[in-house]
């Protein structure tokens, strides 16, 4: 039996470089993983609400599954952390517009050890709408991911598959088989035809075998 820690992993990935990268002063959050075409994560402020009586508000940080194939668990998990960035700055008293960089992002960026980047190399433009980043090495994220990935031994494990074909259901024949219980007589017509054998006048037995397609009379000459 496979038992999924993913879920778990990134809450615990969450708690850690909140306490190493912001000081432990980020809010409690939800993460999520989501298709979401074009982009490796996002952050939606106060998405959730508590089902009970206090009804309180919880931000969602979401990542992209499709964007894991081909990255490192650290290079996934930076992309955890710069949607806390995002999260940081709009629960500070220096917000920018939803899904924009701006210099306050970016220079958070890099204090914690990820240099915003619109192209992911190095030299690329730092503030935008588009953005992403690469890894200071050496820098304090670098340090914090290999602290959390060396307690956490089992690491990532899941990404999405590559993309199949799924097998359409099957379609029921439209015709069924019937058979004369005396001398084994068949013919094919509607399920709900009433069909009588024209040798031995009894009721031919209706047979339903399900098939994709209908099969062609069989030859009875």
């Amino acid at each position: 039996m496979i038992t999924i820690t993913e879920y778990g992993t990134f809450d615990m990935a969450y708690q850690h470089f909140n306490s190493t990268l912001f000081g432990g002063k980020l809010p409690d959050c939800i993460i999520t993983l989501n298709r979401k075409k074009g982009t490796r994560g996002y952050f939606h402020f106060q998405k959730f609400i508590s089902r009970g009586e206090d009804g309180q508000l919880v931000s969602e940080i979401a990542l992209n599954p499709d964007e894991f194939i081909g990255r490192t668990d650290k290079e996934i998990l930076s992309t955890l952390v710069h949607e806390e960035v995002h999260l940081w700055q709009y629960y500070s008293d220096v917000p920018c517009r939803i899904g924009y960089h701006d210099k306050t992002f970016a220079e958070k960026m890099k204090e914690i050890g990820l240099y915003p980047s619109a192209d992911g190399t190095v030299g690329g433009k730092e503030t935008g709408q588009k953005m992403t980043h690469y890894i200071i090495e050496g820098g304090a994220f670098d340090k914090s991911c290999d602290e959390f990935l060396a307690v956490r031994e089992e690491g990532l494990n899941w990404n999405s598959a590559p993309d199949v074909v799924e097998p359409k259901g099957k379609k029921k024949s439209s015709r069924a088989k019937f058979t004369c219980p005396d001398c084994g007589q068949n013919a094919w017509a509607k399920h709900d035809a009433r069909l009588a054998c024209g040798d031995c006048s009894v009721p031919l037995v209706a047979e339903d075998l399900g098939l994709d397609e209908p099969l062609d009379d069989p030859d009875d000459n």
